[in-house]
């Protein structure tokens, strides 16, 4: 890479500079409010008909555009200096990025623990083809490390270089990292902008405004009181607000895997590129909404390390999001990608007994019967299985949820239990993974069956992390480099199969050499 970051042949370590464009891209909205704060008054003169300087400014106008023309030099000199002053190299195992030019700050990352790497686009990045690079580490946005900007070919360079580094790559005799081809990829699944639009039309917001102009109507009907459409307003507000924010980040939603993980596309104006490591997600969510189930929608939710609790707002709730809506077929396609060894012979059986099913269909323990009164819609629903690779922990008669969180990803566990689950002798165990929308809880178990899984779940993870030998993800999945087994053709989704055995379903076969599992290790087993 050359100075200004684009690819050549410099020698590994080498501090380079981002785009020169970068400060301009990132600063345009100070130099907007210098154009409006000078200009605005002008302007509405202009539209008035009237001369573009007041008569009683007249005689100072020379000292306004002088003072005009001083804070722009001055904005523009801040530009430079933030460029010049903004340098990033990846060495030594590390990506580091050093900013400022009065207050110095370095970020580095450890490129064996990088969870995810974006390419965002913003509107105007775009325009002049410039993108973000964002690596993501442990705790979310304290940690996070940002690029901005650098031309969009050499953004998708230096990813797939830090992603060969930190998957532990190995590559060709001969060939660099700095010239490491970006790998190739499979799409799995594409969401339509009908399907988007029908899920918003479904959602529950769309419910609760409904209940409110038919409350208000009656109301109105009643009282003969108009003023209760006027509460509607704010409210129908900050649903197309809602709406237009779903459908923008939803939008073009496309799903593909890769050697380097599992890459996600979707934005109508902001664009944004997520590549997530096999295996660094630390618990995954499926629900569906009521209305949903009329059409067979899902949706899927993450907890990843790097993004923390960003799934409180906009961006962080699409950054967390792996499928906004999709069926049955997309849903098991995600979570063979996710969970390539299921642990189980009838993967299907059981995570569509997690889904839609009741008692004990797919192997699930529910709540006891004689705790139906606390649950009388749910008891039958609420429940829990294990397999050798994961556990799966299902909720909700209305608003299922199916919870997977894999054995090595258990960071603690909890039991939790009040006066009146005591009185009808239940109790709820919570697993503590990284922070995230998703909350891995088994509901209202029978307190020796919450014990006893308390105990098996403790030895299981224990079991994996001890199998987990290397931070290297693609150690972990794949013995040599560009053995990783892709989904199926591409642009094409693959075929659902009902065991591991059988080649629709990514997991160890009696041909496939382990594909994914550590080289120094025979098969796992959780």
């Amino acid at each position: 890479m050359t100075a200004a970051g684009h690819p050549s042949g410099t020698p590994d370590g080498e501090w380079l500079r981002v785009h020169p464009a970068s400060p301009f891209v990132r600063g345009w909205v100070a130099l907007a409010a210098i154009g409006y704060f000078f200009g605005r008054e002008s302007f509405e003169r202009m539209l008035q008909g009237e001369s573009l300087v007041d008569d009683r400014i007249a005689g100072r106008t020379q000292w306004l555009l002088a003072g005009g023309a001083i804070m722009l030099l001055l904005a523009v000199a801040g530009f430079i200096l933030s460029w010049y002053f903004t340098r990033y190299q990846v060495a030594e195992g590390y990506v580091r990025v050093n900013t400022g030019f009065l207050f110095k700050q370095q970020r580095q990352a450890r490129l064996d623990r990088v969870q995810a790497i974006d390419i965002v686009q913003p509107l105007l990045a775009r325009i002049f083809g410039l993108a973000e690079l964002k690596f993501e580490v442990a705790d979310a946005s304290e940690s996070a490390v940002r690029l901005a900007y650098l031309r969009l070919d050499d953004a998708r360079q230096l990813r797939a270089t830090i992603l060969a580094r930190a998957s532990g790559v190995q590559l060709e005799p001969g060939q660099t990292e700095a010239t490491a081809p970006e790998a190739p990829e499979h799409q799995v699944l594409r969401v339509p902008p009908s399907r988007l639009v029908g899920s918003l039309l479904l959602s529950e917001q769309s419910v609760f405004i409904i209940l409110g102009g038919l409350v208000s109507v009656v109301l109105s009907a009643v009282t003969e009181n108009r003023g209760f459409f006027l509460y509607l307003i704010p409210a129908a507000l900050g649903l197309f607000a809602a709406y237009w924010g779903s459908f923008h980040k939803g939008y073009n939603f496309t799903a593909a895997i890769s050697p380097d993980g599992i890459r996600l596309r979707y934005g109508l104006l902001d664009t944004q590129a997520q590549t997530l490591p096999p295996g660094r997600i630390q618990a995954l969510r499926v629900v569906q909404p009521p209305l949903w189930r009329i059409f067979g929608w899902y949706r899927m939710q993450v907890n990843v390390a790097g993004y923390g609790l960003v799934g409180n707002n906009g961006e962080g709730g699409s950054r967390t999001t792996l499928l906004p809506v999709g069926g049955i077929g997309d849903v098991l396609n995600m979570l063979a990608i996710v969970l390539p060894d299921p642990g189980t012979a009838d993967p299907v059986g059981v995570f569509r007994g997690g889904l839609d099913g009741l008692d004990s269909a797919g192997g699930f323990v529910t709540t006891p019967r004689r705790a139906r009164f606390l649950a009388p819609l749910g008891w039958r629903r609420n429940g829990f299985t294990a397999t050798d690779t994961a556990l799966l922990m299902r909720s909700g008669r209305w608003w299922r949820q199916l919870v997977v969180v894999p054995h090595q990803r258990t960071q603690s566990m909890a039991l939790h239990q009040g006066p009146v689950a005591r009185r009808f002798g239940v109790a709820d165990l919570v697993l503590h993974t990284t922070a995230g929308p998703v909350t891995p809880r088994v509901i209202q178990a029978g307190v020796d069956e919450a014990r006893e899984l308390f105990d098996q779940q403790a030895a299981r993870a224990r079991a994996a992390r001890r199998r987990q030998t290397s931070e290297q993800w693609l150690a972990q999945v794949a013995p040599l480099a560009g053995q990783v087994p892709l989904v199926g053709p591409p642009h094409q989704p693959p075929k659902h199969a009902s065991s591991p055995r059988e080649p629709g379903w990514r997991g160890p076969t009696e041909t496939d050499p382990a594909p994914h599992q550590p080289q120094q290790e025979g098969q796992q087993r959780g």
